[in-house]
């Protein structure tokens, strides 16, 4: 444990964690501009996915963005020598093998890149600017030897679309400080010396694209370089500096490394400002709690604020930031930022149901979600418990109701109250639960039924609805007695004697009594149904059959059904998503379930920090500071999927807080 008033920590990488080329892409760093832009590559300052860029803008928040600049290429002349620094892996299977000049990558704030080569020292640092579409970057040469070097940047842009690649017959353009193509416009500004040069196009391979069956190779395109020369003896700063607008950025009257050095700096100072805001005493939780806000973006359609499901994939549902939220923005006391978010989906609350897509342009929102709106309920009321704002719980307590009546007369997407009080959900081709997979016609996972989390969440809005009446008032009993009905029948449908644990789903089908991380959250939530004695042998069933340090398997590896390895073409990834496939969010549940049995006492308290101890793990690799959407269910290993998912550090980041709690 750390002293209040600490840091979180800084991660450190040396030569050893890229021996090989295929290891320096193992780890890559994320920053986010709270638009939906964001900057990422490699460690080595590759880029290994069609998704990797240093910069990539977001002209209409959160999700319209585009690959601006999709990689550096850097090379040092020194001594009459040439010195590749840049690292990336072409289509024709030629490298670059820059990555045996780096000594040093470190990410706490920025990602920060240190080179030794030919008696010469570059330190190169990134930054994003917090709420616009500028990027900042600057190399500080410290020249030791006795000659004059130069050093070169060449910037590779593409100037399109997230996840596709420049047209065959588009042009860059440089005017002056700015560079145009496909009716995009970049503003650039540099102390370095600019050299426009014949348009070069580099064609990429992309290794862990294609190893997912995704588009392995993808292009960008130069059309100039920045030099600077350095005597020997001498330090010098190189700084450029990229920002987007309609009419491109007009420059100030800072220089551009004033405006780098102030970029870099803001972004230090707000993340530091993020983590003091928080509070939390562990290492681990001080770095997740500035990278849940990296989620967090302004949605231009509705006014709003939203969060972001998951990078470099994802983008804003409903049913992601209902889960994510407590932890994202409760946890880490961004209370603002959880008013505007609530507020959003209240706003577009339709026949009890919350958008599980928002629109963007003229389209409708889409309903396909059973749990997002009863969630949403769940985060009003734990929003209470941290804030003790009443008045928002009035404000929102008319939506809330008319969730409760539509829940219980019968909404869209075959969701309804059944005889027994509990609530069964979906139709046809429909998937309503978190796993939702559909291949065509193949539904891997259909729960069409009564899943056993819904009806958990069912009975801890009823619960809610009636504390909440209470608070406002309203003293609506109708509540508390529809939630003993449903806690009844509940025990009744879903308990197994024989194997200790809850089934998955009332369906009538085979799939019932497969055993499933979704039981872990009748156990964990705010108002549960089970008896003492029940809820132990849940939490216990899911450590023995479930349980990773990573995630929880979202299916018993001794189901026949069950699928080791998540990777491959799309059917092949899909089929296995939720057939097995390890999860890190579900394992923030199992945590506090685990500490509810055991009475959150001190051994218990103890036991989970030491299982969270191998989090650094996790946090370490993949995307440096986050958490990973999935792992292998076999051997979870390596992070894959989105590279860092809100809801798993939503969820964890609970775990600690409740860890801290007095």
């Amino acid at each position: 444990m750390e002293e209040e008033g600490g840091m979180s920590r800084k991660w450190v990488y040396g030569k050893q964690d890229w021996k090989t080329y295929e290891r320096g892409q193992e780890n890559c760093y994320l920053m986010t501009n709270g638009l939906g832009g964001f900057s990422s590559m490699t460690m080595t300052g590759s880029v290994a996915r069609n998704d990797h860029a240093f910069f990539m803008a977001c002209v209409k928040a959160p999700n319209n963005r585009y690959n601006m600049v999709h990689r550096l290429a850097e090379k040092l002349e020194a001594g009459g020598r040439e010195y590749v620094l840049s690292s990336q892996e072409f289509a024709d299977g030629s490298r670059e093998e820059g990555y045996k000049y780096l000594s040093e990558f470190s990410y706490q704030d920025t990602p920060v890149w240190r080179f030794h080569a030919g008696g010469v020292e570059i330190v190169k640092e990134a930054a994003l600017k917090n709420g616009e579409n500028t990027a900042a970057l600057r190399y500080k040469i410290m020249n030791r030897s006795r000659d004059k070097v130069r050093f070169t940047v060449t910037p590779f842009y593409q100037f399109a679309p997230k996840g596709s690649q420049p047209e065959v017959d588009q042009r860059f353009v440089r005017k002056g400080g700015r560079i145009e193509s496909n009716g995009l416009c970049l503003a650039m500004e540099t102390d370095g010396e600019v050299e426009d040069i014949p348009e070069t196009t580099e064609t990429y391979y992309y290794s862990y694209d294609a190893c997912d069956g995704r588009r392995e190779s993808g292009s960008a395109r130069a059309c100039h370089r920045i030099s600077i020369s350095v005597d020997g003896g001498s330090y010098a700063v190189l700084s450029v500096v990229y920002s987007m607008s309609n009419e491109c950025a007009e420059k100030s009257g800072e220089s551009p490394r004033e405006k780098a050095e102030k970029i870099i700096e803001e972004l230090k100072t707000y993340r530091m400002g993020l983590e003091y805001l928080a509070g939390f005493q562990d290492e681990n939780a001080r770095t997740l709690s500035k990278s849940a806000e990296q989620f967090v973006a302004r949605r231009e359609s509705t006014g709003g604020r939203t969060i972001l499901a998951g990078f470099p994939f994802f983008e804003d549902w409903g049913r992601d930031t209902m889960i994510a939220l407590p932890g994202v923005c409760i946890s880490t006391r961004r209370y603002e930022e959880a008013e505007s978010i609530l507020r959003t989906f209240a706003a577009y609350e339709r026949k009890g149901l919350m958008p599980n897509l928002f629109p963007e342009g003229k389209n409708d929102p889409m309903y396909n979600t059973v749990d997002a709106a009863l969630l949403f309920i769940n985060c009003v009321w734990l929003y209470y418990e941290a804030s003790a704002k009443r008045e928002f719980v009035q404000e929102m307590y008319p939506v809330m109701e008319r969730i409760i009546e539509n829940y219980k007369a019968g909404t869209e997407y075959g969701i309804r109250m059944d005889r027994d009080a509990l609530i069964t959900a979906g139709r046809g081709m429909d998937q309503v639960t978190w796993m939702d997979v559909r291949v065509g016609d193949i539904l891997p996972t259909p729960r069409h039924g009564k899943p056993v989390e819904i009806n958990a969440y069912w009975y801890n809005a009823l619960r809610i609805m009636g504390e909440c009446s209470r608070l406002l008032g309203k003293k609506k009993e109708e509540y508390d007695v529809l939630a003993e009905r449903v806690k009844s029948s509940f025990a009744e449908a879903f308990w197994m004697e024989e194997k200790h644990c809850l089934k998955d789903v009332i369906s009538g089908s085979k799939a019932d009594e497969q055993i499933r991380c979704n039981q872990i959250w009748a156990v964990s939530m705010p108002f549960t149904m089970l008896d003492e004695g029940r809820e132990r042998q849940v939490v216990d069933t899911v450590f023995e059959k479930l349980y990773t340090p990573y995630g929880l398997r979202t299916l018993d590896p001794g189901d026949s059904e069950f699928q080791p390895y998540y990777g491959g073409e799309v059917l092949k990834r899909d089929l296995a998503y939720h057939q097995g496939t390890v999860w890190t969010y579900p394992l923030g549940a199992y945590y506090l379930a685990y500490l509810k049995v055991n009475g959150y006492s001190e051994d218990a308290k103890m036991y989970v920090r030491e299982q969270l101890e191998v989090m650094e793990s996790a946090i370490r690799e993949g995307c440096i500071g986050q958490l990973p959407e999935i792992y292998d269910g076999e051997n979870p290993v390596s992070s894959k999927g989105c590279f860092a998912q809100a809801w798993s550090v939503g969820e964890v980041l609970r775990v600690y807080e409740n860890l801290e709690k007095a």
